[in-house]
């Protein structure tokens, strides 16, 4: 599993930046800010890649919009794949795990 405090930050490069904006109206700063709000859960995602570990993230923005999270860590950075607002399902299981 992950542990966030050997990470450094976070890798937006030009081709995911607006992505999840133009996707889903998720700013990088909402999607930055997930993962310093409690409660945060990760697990493994079975993601596309077979280069890299896939991990997504359940949490809430500073403004508690909840939003469901993929990403990857490349160089001990956070590299967000994909963004978006929670379903219904993840809502039910993030309520029952951060209580």
């Amino acid at each position: 599993m992950i542990d966030l405090g050997q990470l450094t930050g976070f890798d937006w490069g030009a081709g995911n930046r607006d992505k999840n904006w133009q996707k889903h109206q998720v700013s990088t700063g909402e999607c930055e800010e997930v993962f310093f709000n409690l409660p945060l859960l990760f697990g493994d995602s079975p993601g596309r890649s077979a280069n890299e570990k896939r991990y997504f993230a359940l949490g809430q923005t500073n403004a508690g919009r909840l939003i469901f999270i993929a990403f990857t860590v490349r160089d001990e950075k956070i590299r967000v794949i994909s963004a978006r607002d929670m379903s219904e399902k993840e809502r039910g299981f993030y309520d029952q795990s951060g209580s």
